[in-house]
């Protein structure tokens, strides 16, 4: 090989493969530092792109569980005011049985009757505190979809159940509480069960009892609280309580089958993002452990690569040499 002070082969070779650990290095270590092995576009466009894709759906999976989420806490809270109205209704039994040992005893009577509107007021307060952002599923609470000062404005709950946009739509139990004809959405719940009139606005308690005060399909005890009618509408009076139990006992149970729905839903759920991640990682993710040894391997390749050019350079002095 010539020895030339214009062209220095040697140094060249020593240059280019420098360069080429320095890329590979700085490829490595951005590798290490983030975590991935295609960062962006120009790592591998065809993994880029996938995992891109992949996001949004991962995105979108996570807004479903969310949905999921709140469905299931608005059905949480739902049930549990559903069994706290089964207990409050089962004193309601107890208290209108009482009434027949009380027949022509207008004091007993008298206090039974306050007995009766307060377990009224407790029904009615105990449903529409079943709210949860807005949405209750037992209360009247709104009328045409309207606020109501009360905090509820739905009683219906929509939500998404799957990627492609599948909805699913829980509406209030209305329908299976209403044990009378003509109330609706915009009605208490005792109404709803024939057990107070249909007067009391949403959010406002009850103030009388078709028991013992008020005129609910026959069953009330006219004023005064005649022995005989007492005797006569005692059935009937029990008769509804029990229809009012099994109304709640059927929404529990309807509760219950839709909590293990959403509960089924959100596992999948939660099982199809943990996938969608795996995919998108299997892409886009380092092998840490290799890009460890890798990143040994180019900080040596480096240091042998500086000291080969620094050889190589050396070179055009050694030309001095040859003129002294």
């Amino acid at each position: 090989m010539s020895l030339s002070i214009n062209t220095n082969q040697s140094s060249l070779a020593a240059l280019e493969t420098l360069n080429t650990t320095q890329t590979d290095l700085a490829h490595t270590e951005n590798a290490v530092s983030t975590g991935k092995k295609v960062a962006n576009a120009s790592d591998n466009p065809a993994a880029f792109g996938i995992a891109s894709q992949i996001g949004g759906d991962i995105a979108g999976q996570s807004a479903v569980n969310d949905g999921l989420s709140y469905a299931s806490q608005v059905l949480s809270a739902t049930n549990s005011a559903a069994n706290s109205i089964i207990k409050v209704l089962q004193n309601v039994q107890n208290a209108v049985t009482t009434v027949g040992n009380n027949i022509g005893n207008e004091s007993s009577l008298g206090q039974l009757n306050k007995e009766l509107t307060g377990y009224m007021k407790s029904i009615d307060t105990i449903a529409r505190n079943a709210t949860v952002k807005g949405v209750n599923l037992l209360s009247g609470g709104t009328l045409s979809g309207t606020g109501d000062g009360m905090g509820i404005t739905s009683n219906s709950l929509t939500f998404v159940t799957s990627l492609q946009g599948d909805t699913q739509t829980l509406n209030s139990y209305g329908y299976m509480i209403g044990l009378t004809t003509g109330y609706g959405i915009g009605h208490i719940m005792t109404e709803l069960f024939g057990m107070t009139p249909g007067s009391a606005m949403p959010g406002e308690d009850p103030t009388v009892n078709n028991f013992l005060t008020a005129t609910p399909d026959g069953a009330r005890i006219s004023d005064g609280f005649n022995a005989a009618a007492t005797a006569q509408r005692l059935p009937r009076m029990i008769q509804i309580t029990q229809n009012a139990i099994q109304a709640m006992t059927n929404v529990t149970s309807d509760l219950g089958a839709n909590m293990q729905l959403i509960s089924s839903m959100s596992a999948y759920g939660q099982k199809s993002s943990d996938s969608l991640t795996a995919a998108s990682g299997a892409l886009t993710d380092a092998d840490m452990s290799a890009e460890s040894a890798k990143l040994t391997s180019l900080q040596t390749k480096q240091s042998l690569g500086i000291k080969s050019l620094s050889i190589a350079n050396g070179q055009s002095q050694n030309i001095l040499s040859l003129f002294q």
